[in-house]
């Protein structure tokens, strides 16, 4: 290898942010093995890669010893000393085996490692940017669909979205755009595997985020979040500024805001509701789109009774109990919910 072939390296190692140094003594390991492989050697080497003019040499390691057993790993101590006076019992004598066609081998080996180095280089930089964006929402592109496994493509990463992670009855196909959000990113030896969700509530909270600036700014803070992904959500909302109405900042005007993040959840239904400090308050909130007569707390083992209008009853609890599940959720506290008549009997 000349020097051209040793700079070429050099700035490749800085460019991929692959120290200079570390890229030779790996080329040096590699040279190892492929000497052994090569010449069928069972010798202990060592081989020496001289960082500017790029020369190779290799050195047979041989143990200094009274009575050679295997010449290709000792040397006699009478032949020791004619290389070198100075050596001595178990000393390590250096002899320079270097093939004469060894600089074709070295060549191609390096070559092999860099590229190796640097597709490692840039899996740990991918990983690295994808990891410090967990909790967030990326848009990719669906690539395929394998054993129900939805693999999307991010550009420089794929990321695979599970059964358990995707919405019943969401349809996927080759092609789709789609926003998901980012559970875990883990080390394989293949690259990050980037896992992705369409059911967690860290989904609508970023969606919110994103499409509200007056969460992005501070001004309004999302509270709490209760969804049954494809279906309904609950969204608990509270401003830090008395102007600013959290609930219609959401819903935006002419409720395009949550109309988008609807459209983007195909067509999941979003109520937003205003958290308060005051548990009962917060509840009837909750139950909303019905409307609440009473609400009862009991702080201790944290239920609450509420009472409905007769005819707001089936919408309080709603189908199959969604209403109050999510409501229950979302406020953490457990509701129990009876009409005006029910009460009274």
């Amino acid at each position: 290898m000349n020097a051209e072939f040793m700079q070429a390296f050099e700035q490749l190692g800085k460019e991929k942010g692959i120290a200079p140094e570390v890229l030779f003594e790996a080329i040096e390991a590699a040279l190892i093995s492929a000497y052994k492989r090569n010449f069928s050697s069972a010798q202990n080497v060592r081989v020496s890669l001289e960082r500017t003019t790029g020369e190779i040499h290799v050195y047979a390691r041989k143990a200094v010893v009274e009575a050679v057993t295997d010449s290709r790993l000792e040397i006699d101590l009478t032949e020791a000393r004619l290389l070198d006076i100075r050596y001595d019992l178990e000393d390590i004598v250096e002899v320079e085996v270097t093939p004469k066609n060894f600089g074709r081998i070295a060549a191609q080996t390096a070559k092999q490692v860099v590229v190796q180095r640097i597709r490692e280089a840039e899996r740990g930089i991918i990983y690295d940017e994808f990891s410090n964006r967990e909790s967030d929402i990326l848009t990719g592109i669906v690539q395929r669909i394998e054993q129900k496994n939805v693999f999307i493509d991010l550009g420089k990463a794929e990321a695979i979205l599970a059964p358990s992670e995707q919405i019943a009855g969401e349809v996927y196909k080759h092609g789709d755009r789609l926003k998901t959000y980012i559970i875990e990113v883990k080390k394989t030896t293949k690259g990050p595997q980037i896992l992705v969700s369409r059911t967690h509530p860290g989904l609508l909270k970023r969606l919110f985020e994103l499409e509200v600036p007056e969460i992005h700014d501070g001004i309004v803070e999302i509270k709490s979040v209760a969804r049954e992904p494809g279906l309904r959500s609950k969204f608990a909302v509270y401003s830090r500024d008395e102007n600013v109405d959290p609930v219609g900042a959401c819903v935006g005007h002419k409720g395009m805001r949550v109309q988008s993040i609807v459209n983007e959840l195909k067509g999941e239904k979003v109520d937003i509701v205003k958290w308060n400090t005051d548990p009962a308050k917060y509840i009837a909130n909750a139950l909303s789109p019905a409307k609440v007569v009473s609400v009862e707390i009991n702080e201790v083992e944290k239920i609450s009774r509420v009472v409905v209008p007769d005819y707001q009853l089936s919408l309080a609890i709603g189908k199959e109990g969604q209403n109050a599940r999510l409501a229950a959720k979302l406020t953490g506290w457990k509701i129990d919910i009876k009409s005006e008549s029910q009460v009274g009997s």
